[in-house]
């Protein structure tokens, strides 16, 4: 552990701390000797104003001062190295994930970082290319109704705009009170209060079109009655679940699905056969059945029996077109 680190992990150790921390844990957790233990002790204090207290003699022990301790932060941005490498998948993230909203909206901050994961390396070439970023279903996104959108959002203001559905391509004006932003499967949506249809809905940023922010203040839904409405079911479509699908995967699938988060409140087991049996709620079968197609024959829908004849009638029209 180098200086960097240890001065960062002894400001970690002395800020949770509740009672003086011992002498010997100190070296145990910063790998160090007594003597510079105490050089580091020193620094922290004198250097940078840390509220050490210290108590003396054979069991020498040492915090910060309770009322100031709580105040006190590192001066800058102090980061692990596990810290630092987070940072560089950060940092590629932004760089590689095409031009869309966030590779334009943090390109400020791209710089800096680039700038301090050179300085921690002691100026030498990371070697960024050993990580990969592949988007997947990316849909192209305006800039600037992103950010008008995200603005309205943080703001608490009314937002009016031009909006076509991809399920019905018609083309409507809404008023609404922005909620929250989504970010779901690469893809941005807007949870928001429709005042002309008095109701919660989602809209897909990137159908969002001559967004103006309002003088209005947004009606502010309670979170549980958010999570309640768009959140309860499977998917990005919005609505109470209607009913819990059944869907068993093949022992070959289940290596796969079993590890797989597909909704906060689904419930998995293991059949003895080594398939997979996966349950959880749904409103809107139309992305469920689309997620169940990809499995092809290692995934059949149990329950329930709408489901499972709605699944049957789509593997019926896609044979047909064969």
């Amino acid at each position: 552990m180098d200086r960097y680190e240890r001065i960062l992990t002894l400001h970690r150790l002395l800020k949770s701390a509740h009672y003086p921390v011992p002498l010997p844990r100190l070296m145990d957790e910063l790998e160090c000797s007594r003597a510079t233990l105490y050089r580091d002790i020193a620094f922290l204090r004198d250097a940078l104003g840390a509220p050490i207290e210290s108590a003396g003699g054979e069991h020498a022990a040492f915090r910060y001062e309770a009322t100031e301790g709580q105040r006190f932060e590192l001066p800058g941005l102090w980061l692990t190295s596990d810290e630092l490498a987070a940072l560089l998948a950060l940092n590629e993230l932004i760089g590689r994930s095409g031009p869309g909203v966030l590779a334009g909206a943090l390109a400020p901050f791209k710089a800096r970082i680039e700038h301090l994961l050179s300085d921690r390396a002691s100026g030498k070439a990371l070697p960024v290319e050993r990580i990969r970023v592949i988007p997947w279903g990316e849909r192209k996104l305006d800039q600037q109704a992103f950010r008008i959108t995200a603005g309205a959002v943080l703001d608490r203001r009314q937002l009016r705009f031009l909006y076509r559905a991809r399920t019905t391509n018609n083309e409507s004006r809404r008023t609404v009170s922005p909620q929250r932003l989504t970010h779901y499967r690469d893809n941005w949506y807007l949870d928001a209060w429709d005042h002309d249809r008095e109701a919660l809905r989602s809209f897909a940023v990137d159908r969002i079109a001559e967004p103006q922010t309002l003088e209005a203040g947004a009606i502010d839904v309670p979170e549980n009655d958010l999570n309640e409405l768009l959140a309860s079911s499977y998917g990005i479509f919005a609505g109470k679940p209607k009913a819990w699908a059944t869907i068993r995967f093949s022992a070959h699938a289940a290596r796969w699905v079993a590890d797989e988060h597909w909704h906060s409140q689904q419930k998995g087991n293991w059949l003895p056969d080594g398939r997979f049996e996966l349950q959880l709620p749904y409103s809107n079968s139309r992305e469920l059945l689309m997620d169940v197609l990809k499995y092809g024959p290692d995934a059949e829908i149990v329950a329930p029996l709408p489901l499972r004849e709605e699944m049957k009638i789509m593997l019926q029209l896609a044979l047909g077109g064969y």
